[in-house]
């Protein structure tokens, strides 16, 4: 076997460039010295390009996120400001809507004309407040005489259920101690028409002193609501329980005559039979 061991190397080679080119080829630019491996990495990779492209993909994303929020805030607040949940949309809509649409029944008014009525049921236009909500009074400019709107609360005991029950009993009955429904609405509230009453609820006369009652004024009070109660108990096609009677639930017109309102707890039993409402109402 041989051993070879290379002392020296040497290489020449012949340029393949043109010296005239060579000649007029700018000078390279300088390498900064601090730089390491200048000569195989420079120029140097820049990192800008890159932390651009993440920063960018950032404010894309928040900018989805945001948008989605504010999908969801909208919807919401469009749901808030309609006042209804679906069920209860469909429930009303079954209670009342498709029977009262085929029928002879007080006219329905959009949430827009009973608002524009009340001044947006302003402050000022207040008669009352009770547990279930406001009493509005109301102008509606193709009726002669002004009406009073009451916008059942949201959080108050009276529901789908209650609204429909009043709508659909009161509807019907026709007596003069009974107040009038002139409509109806449930677009965004459950809202109830009815005829104005000038001299308010007996309760603000009985407990809030707003005028002294004579002794014969009373009387007329007692025997009007007398007279509507054998009314709904024997005179119309069925027995009407109201099961609500009181004093904030007798309203007074002009002439100081007995309306009874409020029939939201109200049940329809045929004459002759068993009522069957031992729960408290």
């Amino acid at each position: 076997m041989a051993i070879h061991k290379i002392m020296s190397w040497n290489f020449t080679s012949t340029s393949l460039v043109d010296h005239h080119e060579a000649d007029t080829a700018p000078p390279p630019l300088p390498v900064p010295a601090s730089t390491p491996m200048a000569s195989s990495t420079y120029p140097p990779k820049t990192v800008n390009k890159p932390t651009r492209l993440v920063f960018g993909m950032g404010i894309g994303r928040c900018a989805v996120v945001v948008t989605g929020l504010g999908l969801v805030w909208f919807i919401l607040w469009k749901m808030r400001e309609t006042g209804e949940s679906s069920d209860e949309d469909t429930m009303v809509h079954e209670l009342v809507d498709e029977e009262f649409e085929n029928g002879a029944c007080p006219r329905k008014f959009s949430y827009r004309e009973l608002a524009w009525a009340t001044n947006n049921f302003g402050q000022e236009e207040k008669l009352e407040e009770g547990g279930f909500g406001g009493v509005y009074k109301g102008i509606i400019p193709d009726l002669k005489s002004p009406v009073a709107v009451k916008r059942i609360s949201r959080g108050s005991k009276q529901g789908p259920k209650e609204y429909a029950s009043e709508v659909k009993t009161i509807s019907r009955l026709r007596h003069c101690n009974l107040v009038q429904l002139i409509s109806w609405c449930h677009e965004r509230k459950f809202l109830l028409v009815y005829k104005f009453m000038p001299n308010g609820s007996l309760d603000s006369h009985l407990f809030k002193e707003q005028s002294l009652l004579t002794w014969e004024a009373r009387y007329k009070i007692a025997q009007g609501l007398a007279s509507g109660l054998f009314y709904l108990h024997q005179e119309w096609e069925q027995c009407v329980l109201h099961r609500d009677i009181k004093s904030s639930n007798v309203m007074l017109d002009a002439n100081f005559s007995a309306k009874l309102e409020d029939f939201g707890l109200a049940r329809l039993v045929d004459h002759g039979q068993d009522p069957q409402t031992t729960a408290l109402a």
